[in-house]
């Protein structure tokens, strides 16, 4: 890299943020990263000394913009609305934060905003619906810079947190449960490996320059879809569970499940992105990981 980029990132110690910032670091890149203060740091621990931190709301996001020339913004922080939670919460990382940094960089100059979506329907929960109202402002902003909206499907890898999906089956099967509840498992998803999704992450930030102001979408996935009863399955045999129970039908759908997600690739793809990790792959890594970590 013939200059180094000075990137604002926020959700910098969360599973993907971390793993995006070691990469961003590793690419030569100068990174200021926004947290909150009682964000846990175990998972940027070893490179902690070399990234400029702010916490939130102690420090003012616009002192940020005057003490750093930021070229471009990538927003991962993110709120999952999980539990009996205030709505307004859920809104202030996944609307308003980004709402104000969209703002400061028109007004700084900033040549990019990198906005992480989710490929879930708006109707789903908070999450989705509170990600799907922010793309209005996006797309509005893209006037004045390239405004990069990254939709992304179910990504897992080693060190996720263990409320999600996948790390939550990993670590309930090397628990040794005894029943898992599941729902009937018909639904199709397409499971990507972090490492793929970090890499796409590099690849349009690459080409950011050529991309012109605009608002662009992206959908970062394997193209491959499985059932979960077929995934959780999976997961089962490369553990080598042999007690635990998996009690598929337990659970009721969601109101609005998509029994089948798809995402269209060809975006990404033209930028001569693809997946390299197997699923089976994957969740092997994964699995030695978090079974080393105990």
């Amino acid at each position: 890299m013939a200059e180094a980029k000075t990137i604002l990132l926020t959700g910098g110690t969360g599973f993907l943020g971390s793993n995006l910032l070691i990469k961003l670091l590793d690419s030569g890149f100068n990174l200021v990263v926004l947290k909150r203060a009682t964000s846990n740091l175990s998972r940027v621990a070893m490179v902690y000394d070399r990234v400029t931190w702010y916490d939130i709301p102690e420090n003012k996001i616009d002192e940020i913009f005057r003490a750093h020339e930021i070229d471009v913004i990538i927003h991962c922080a993110t709120n999952y609305g999980r539990g009996d939670i205030d709505p307004s919460i859920v809104l202030e990382a996944n609307m308003f934060l980004p709402l104000s940094l969209l703002e400061l960089g028109r007004k700084n100059n900033v040549s990019c905003f990198i906005n992480t979506d989710t490929i879930l329907n708006k109707r789903i929960n908070l999450y989705s619906l509170s990600k799907s109202q922010f793309l209005d402002w996006l797309k509005y902003y893209a006037e004045h810079m390239t405004c990069i909206n990254i939709a992304l499907e179910h990504f897992f890898g080693p060190h996720d947190d263990k409320t999600k999906f996948v790390s939550n089956i990993i670590d309930q099967l090397l628990n040794k449960s005894r029943r898992i509840e599941l729902t009937p498992g018909e639904q199709k998803r397409d499971f990507i490996y972090i490492d793929d999704v970090v890499e796409a992450f590099m690849r349009i930030l690459s080409r950011r320059d050529s991309l012109g102001k605009d608002f662009l979408h992206f959908e970062i996935g394997t193209g491959r879809l499985v059932s979960i009863r077929d995934f959780v399955t999976a997961v089962k045999k490369i553990v080598g569970s042999t007690d635990t129970i998996l009690d598929f039908g337990a659970l009721p759908y969601r109101n609005d499940e998509i029994m089948e997600s798809q995402v269209d690739m060809r975006p990404i793809m033209a930028l001569g992105w693809r997946p390299q990790f197997s699923l089976e792959e994957g969740l092997r890594r994964t699995v030695a990981v978090e079974r080393m970590n105990r």
